[in-house]
């Protein structure tokens, strides 16, 4: 059984889904917000999961905040820490504490549009695809190697809102996969930096927007 901490800062949708999915072989041990408020916190509660606030402004600086995270974080011993709308850049010594046992999941198909607007620069640059990928995290921000992605079609008439919520129905299914094919052990960071993925390849087929006539 694999040990999952999730560090959230608002709702935590992800981490919801996550919660809801009753996944094999996985054991979410806490959940881990530095804001008070967010609501994900009652979520994890109502779900009888042991929750914990660390805020990083009792800190004076990040490197400290990143110290104290780890040290609560690894009071549960975890195989995995999952960041599920965790709004904090984290530290090299932060990212390499947990190498191949931190992942993210970020609102766009990186590399493309990494960091914040996801949704309205893509509408901005008129791109025709669009999606949300889940990754390793490294010190260079969204730039971790690729664990899965999903793509969904930009439509003529989407606002930053529709796109975000078609993005985000696709969030919830990859995430979940990406933390069962670990919990399964079939997903591993190799020591060259590159995803190791013990699975059988699926032909699929190609994704063209708008459609072809």
């Amino acid at each position: 059984m694999k040990s999952i901490v999730i560090l959230i800062s608002g709702r935590g949708s992800n981490m919801q889904a996550l919660l809801e999915a009753d996944l094999p072989g996985c054991r979410i041990a806490a959940v881990i917000s530095n804001k008070a408020d967010a609501t994900g916190l009652e979520i994890a509660k109502q779900h009888g999961i042991a929750t914990q606030v660390l805020s990083h402004r009792d800190y004076p600086e990040r490197e400290a905040f990143d110290a104290a995270l780890a040290a609560a974080i690894d009071q549960y011993q975890p195989d995995l820490v999952v960041l599920a709308g965790f709004m904090r850049i984290l530290t090299a010594g932060f990212v390499a504490h947990y190498q191949g046992r931190l992942i993210n999941i970020h609102p766009s198909l990186l590399p493309a549009y990494g960091g914040l607007a996801t949704h309205e620069r893509a509408l901005k640059d008129g791109v025709k695809i669009h999606g949300c990928t889940v990754h390793f995290v490294t010190p260079d921000l969204d730039h971790g190697p690729i664990i899965i992605q999903a793509a969904v079609p930009v439509l003529r008439d989407d606002t930053p809102a529709t796109l975000a919520a078609r993005v985000l129905h696709e969030e919830h299914r990859i995430y979940q996969q990406a933390v069962r094919w670990f919990c399964n052990g079939h997903l591993h960071l190799g020591a060259d930096g590159k995803v190791l993925l013990n699975r059988i390849e699926q032909p699929g087929a190609s994704l063209i927007s708008p459609g072809l006539e």
